[in-house]
């Protein structure tokens, strides 16, 4: 699919506020909102975009305790990769499970109440999934961009 200008500021905008009405995005790139919406059906037809969602404050949520949490597995087969995602896919305070490459295998974000939250975490989640060898934990003390939102 050819992406061209109107098509990138649409991604951008829908990017930055996935509730602008059609009429809106339509004045916000200078197109009609019939020939607007007719892209923006089409981006979403061809999966450039994948969903809208609703960004959640996690502090008013009672989340107040963030970490990245590198984690390397003890053997580096397919199997043991399926064991380790289908575990962590169930466990909610895994926001994010990304494998990398580089030290460890899995890059995750984990999000908590607080500290003592997290250490049962840490425990009895992934001291429990029996393909964990390492588990290097990164504490968000603070974030000065964060683009997700």
């Amino acid at each position: 699919m050819k992406i061209d200008k109107f098509n990138r500021i649409i991604l951008h905008e829908l990017s930055k506020d996935g509730r602008l009405s059609n009429v809106e995005l339509a004045e916000k790139i200078g197109l009609s909102p019939s020939a607007c919406l007719r892209r923006v059906q089409d981006l979403e037809s061809k999966g450039l975009i994948k969903g809208y969602r609703a960004v959640l404050d996690s502090e008013k949520l009672g989340t107040g305790f963030i970490a990245y949490v590198g984690v390397g597995l003890r053997e580096h087969s397919t199997e043991s990769q399926k064991a380790f995602e289908q575990a962590i896919e169930l466990a909610s305070a895994v926001k994010e499970c990304h494998n990398v490459t580089g030290e460890f295998e899995y890059l995750l974000r984990v999000e908590t109440s607080d500290l003592n939250a997290y250490k049962a975490f840490h425990a009895d989640v992934l001291g429990s999934i029996p393909q964990v060898c390492t588990i290097t934990t990164h504490v968000v003390m603070e974030s000065t961009k964060d683009e997700r939102a």
